[in-house]
């Protein structure tokens, strides 16, 4: 078992390297959040870790004795939240892009060509460092487990370098060569496809567990997401998509037919697609720095969840449209402008995140899962929406 301070920098799995205990128990926990079926939260708790696994939790008292004690002093405990959005690896700032969206100006697809330039520009130390400075800002607010995209350079060669670095944080990374259609091929989209599927994808399946796609307006239609899709599954990658973002489209049910594991925006949705959600094992992923950062209407999660559909919450950390790290942020926006509950939020940013990623070892504290914990510096987790902007996280612990 690992601890890491705030300003430590995380290893491929955003444990810190640290050497290991062989157990360590947590007692005195105010509020214990598990994420189990039948005991969710538990008070006035103990956990105790070993070989980076929760091995045992129940009543503070009765706690087994360890190789390392913590006194949580009262503070509530909760499962390290899954971020299972983000386009870390990319160079460049557009912040008069938000300048601008602040005094009216739309929203638009196109902003991301502007990065795809710059990060083409960048060498690879100046991509690896900046990603190394996010994945250490996620981890200081509570992040154990990170997905991250290519898709800033939508070329054979940059696209396959994007994931190699991804690949140093994080084994969830996402092949997402159709982000949008780069320039030099404005005028042969098809041409583009071609080369998604083709070479461009052969280059970078070794090097990704997941495919994406940006299926909207400005990006790709559905057929063509459909094609990509399908080119990726055929070389053993996972599903994923960006969907109903800038307008509804048939870009959700589209994910849910073919089995994806997510399908993330979700902001304008038919009932149509609630039902297709709800009937499926896709998950719903809403990404609440999107709307703060570029005031399209927030997406309703309440009907969501009242239509039974699973959701997650993930930062969408990325230069144009959500330049966030903060889950803790995301879950309090989420509470305040899309009607989740706080529990709802937390249960969204952790075990719905896992559920993205098709993980059953993380999200929760269950006997068995990894020990991936945040120790907040407040008595409940509905101080995360309760006190947005404070800085909650007392300490991380990851397994190694």
């Amino acid at each position: 078992m690992s601890t890491q301070d705030a300003q430590s920098t995380p290893s491929k799995q955003g444990a810190p390297s640290e050497p290991s205990k062989q157990s360590t128990a947590i007692t005195n926990i105010g509020l214990l959040v598990t994420n189990e079926a039948e005991r969710p939260e538990l008070e006035n708790a103990a956990l105790v870790i070993e070989n980076g696994k929760v091995a045992w939790l129940g009543d503070s008292s009765k706690a087994p004795v360890a190789d390392e004690r913590i006194d949580a002093e009262g503070r509530c405990v909760i499962p390290g939240f899954v971020d299972s959005h983000s386009h870390l690896v990319f160079a460049g700032d557009r912040s008069d892009e938000f300048e601008a969206r602040m005094t009216g100006q739309k929203y638009e697809a196109g902003g991301i060509r502007r990065t795809v330039r710059l990060t083409r520009e960048a060498s690879d130390a100046e991509l690896e460092a900046n990603t190394a400075k996010l994945v250490a800002e996620m981890r200081a607010q509570g992040t154990t487990t990170v997905e991250i995209k290519s898709g800033y350079g939508l070329t054979v060669a940059d696209e396959e370098r994007a994931l190699r670095i991804a690949g140093k944080f994080t084994a969830e990374t996402t092949y997402l060569g159709a982000h949008v259609v780069p320039t030099e091929f404005a005028d042969d989209p098809a041409g583009y496809v071609d080369l998604v599927t083709g070479e461009m994808l052969e280059a970078c399946a070794p090097h990704a567990k997941w495919i994406d796609v940006f299926c909207d307006r400005g990006a790709f239609d559905e057929d063509q997401a459909r094609a990509i899709l399908n080119a990726g599954k055929a070389k053993g990658l996972g599903l994923r998509m960006h969907g109903a973002q800038l307008g509804p489209s048939g870009a959700v049910r589209l994910a849910v037919e073919l089995g994806a594991a997510s399908v993330d925006h979700c902001t304008f949705l038919t009932d149509a697609d609630v039902d297709a959600l709800a009937a499926s094992d896709t998950v719903a992923t809403q990404l609440p720095g999107v709307e703060f950062s570029t005031r399209q209407p927030y997406p309703d999660a309440r009907r969501l969840i009242e239509a039974g559909a699973r959701v997650a919450i993930a930062c969408d950390c990325n230069p144009g449209s959500s330049f966030t790290s903060s889950m803790p942020f995301c879950m309090a926006v989420a509470v305040r402008d899309m009607r989740m509950s706080p529990a709802e939020a937390l249960w969204s940013a952790t075990a719905g995140g896992a559920a993205a990623l098709r993980r059953t070892d993380i999200g929760g504290l269950a006997v068995g899962q990894r020990a991936d914990l945040v120790i907040l510096d407040a008595p409940s987790y509905v101080h995360l929406a309760y006190r947005p902007g404070v800085p909650l996280i007392h300490r991380v612990l990851a397994a190694d």
